[in-house]
């Protein structure tokens, strides 16, 4: 009976290789165009970080991390990006609360507002990365030039292209473009074989991936010592570490409408965004200077020795980073929200080794991440890739499927980390 099933079961009908060959040099482009767009202007930031938290404070005779240096130095940063908001064409994009990893098609005309406000508020300190806004970028200019030399081309192929270049350009590896293009093609109806549909894609994130590497070198192991042979205090330890991430990411989450509603009724950017960057000064005060920024830096700082702090510190740092995230997303900053996530779930890791030193430092991090993941960003394939590559340990995998399922579980139907314009949840 069940092998007569399986010989009616419909077969997608695969597509010819003439038809997926020239798509490859619009990958190619497309790709090698991403990653530099986003290595500049992340390399831009970097430069300008180096000033504002290097040359400034030595040449004022200021300590470069003192409360009061942090606390001038975000709220200038609220300032200078509020007036982005307010004098650039297209106000540098929509509401950062309304958005996710999936961009909508901006006018050409905004990006420039929008790229200066990403490179201001990378450099000037809060808990935001570049995913969104960089992706939005590199997709309304694939749009743009896609209409203009291949009008017949539907614009989602596009789109899918510049997304999946710029992930992979990201991430330094088409992985993780990969899984989430999977995830995204299983909740529509496609034509065609998997493979067919990922080939453009995979092609422009591989090459996205490989231009990212050969010009910046980036790594996500965090290069802690290797988890051997699980056992069953392993399994007990993902099963309670992953859910209890995922629950404090769902604490932010159900907060969220309510700190974004708060800092909407100031009704101007020159008053939320100064004003949130008072706040995210002042949690830092509290946090120290390894919450600042986007945290890929600062979680390396923390996997070096994870020893050189205690459990009070580790869990301070936990809910602070998550505190300024939640704030600066809700305030107005441009930024994603996946790489402070990570720090925070590396920080809770670190947490719970402290607490219980049984607990493996490697598997401690790799359970926080994959449950903080999930509550942020619902990405269920994106949490497992990105807990899995900060430890580089093959042993940790099966554990990870495995404390996905219950944390999967806490956060599925319930509200996401993204507004609609009402700023109603989604769901």
């Amino acid at each position: 009976m069940a092998q007569d099933s399986a010989q009616q079961a419909p077969v997608a009908p695969t597509t010819p290789a003439r038809t997926l060959l020239p798509s490859i040099v619009p990958a190619l482009v497309v790709g090698v165009l991403a990653s530099l767009l986003y290595l500049g202007v992340s390399a831009a930031a970097e430069q300008l970080q180096h000033v504002l938290w290097n040359n400034l404070p030595d040449t004022l005779g200021i300590g470069r991390y003192s409360v009061l240096w942090m606390l001038v130095m975000l709220t200038a940063t609220g300032i200078a990006v509020g007036l982005v908001v307010w004098k650039a064409p297209g106000h540098a994009g929509p509401d950062p609360a309304t958005i996710g990893l999936e961009a909508v098609a901006l006018p050409p005309v905004v990006l420039p507002g929008l790229v200066l406000a990403t490179a201001l508020m990378l450099a000037g300190g809060p808990s935001l990365g570049p995913e969104n806004p960089i992706i939005a970028a590199n997709v309304a200019l694939t749009l743009w030039a896609g209409r203009r030399l291949a009008p017949r081309v539907p614009g989602g192929a596009w789109g899918a292209l510049a997304e999946s270049a710029t992930i992979g350009a990201l991430f330094g590896t088409p992985v993780a473009a990969a899984l989430l293009i999977s995830e995204a093609l299983a909740g529509r109806q496609t034509k065609g074989a998997l493979w067919d549909n990922v080939f453009a894609p995979l092609a422009a994130a591989g090459v996205g991936a490989m231009t990212t590497t050969l010009v910046a070198h980036p790594t996500f192991d965090l290069h802690l010592p290797p988890l051997g042979r699980p056992g069953w205090g392993d399994l007990l330890a993902v099963l309670v570490l992953a859910p209890l991430a995922a629950l404090l990411g769902m604490a932010a989450v159900y907060v969220f409408p309510y700190v974004h509603g708060a800092f909407s009724r100031l009704g101007h950017p020159m008053l939320a965004l100064p004003a949130g960057g008072l706040v995210l000064g002042l949690l830092a005060a509290v946090g120290g200077q390894l919450t600042l920024f986007k945290g890929l830096d600062q979680i390396a700082t923390l996997a070096a020795d994870p020893e050189g702090w205690s459990a009070g510190q580790f869990a301070t740092m936990t809910v602070v980073k998550l505190a300024a995230m939640l704030v600066a997303t809700s305030c107005g900053f441009r930024g994603g929200r996946i790489f402070p996530s990570v720090f925070i779930g590396v920080a809770l890791g670190l947490f719970a080794h402290a607490v219980v030193p049984a607990v493996h430092p490697a598997l401690g991090v790799a359970a926080g991440v994959l449950g903080m993941l999930l509550a942020i960003t619902r990405q269920g394939w994106l949490s497992l890739f990105t807990a899995a590559v900060l430890v580089a340990s093959p042993a940790i995998l099966a554990l990870l499927c495995i404390g996905s399922l219950p944390a999967w579980l806490l956060v599925t139907g319930r509200p996401q980390m993204q507004l609609r314009a009402d700023g109603t949840p989604v769901r």
